[in-house]
């Protein structure tokens, strides 16, 4: 039987302060400095946005990079028709014959060579499951 186990010194429970009578919350460099200049947050914002419109490009560069975010460029979805009915291999083939046509973007034929590729894993998995069952069956009728 095992001993419980025994509570090492200087530990606290869980959501218990070590220093209750620490520094309280806000009372910082950083949060000294926010206060200071808060009261004049709104003067600043106005004098960047009429440099910017007078053309100071890192005025409205600062301003747009904190008001906007970063434009992520995506690919427009395209549709392609795969052989119905055909081997996943047909599949692939078709694919890269869109890639190197044009008509698909490359990370688009990766992305879907890769799901070709796991749809064949699948695929294996099952015909394996398939085959030892009609093994067993088999073994079974002769039994």
């Amino acid at each position: 039987m095992t001993e419980p186990k025994k509570k090492r010194p200087g530990r606290w429970k869980t959501g218990e302060s070590g220093n209750p009578a620490g520094r309280k919350p806000g009372t910082g460099e950083v949060a000294r400095l926010r206060a200071s200049i808060a009261a004049d947050v709104p003067d600043i914002l106005a004098g960047l946005v009429t440099a910017a419109k007078a053309g100071d490009v890192q005025a409205a560069r600062l301003i747009l990079e904190r008001v906007l975010p970063p434009v992520k460029a995506i690919e427009q979805a395209v549709e392609l028709q795969l052989p119905a009915g055909g081997t996943l291999t047909a599949q692939g083939r078709a694919v890269l014959s869109a890639v190197a046509a044009g008509e698909l973007a490359p990370s688009q034929g990766a992305q879907l060579l890769a799901a070709i590729g796991a749809l064949a894993r699948v695929s294996e998995v099952d015909e394996l499951e398939a085959r030892i069952s009609s093994l067993e069956e088999a073994q079974h009728a002769k039994s």
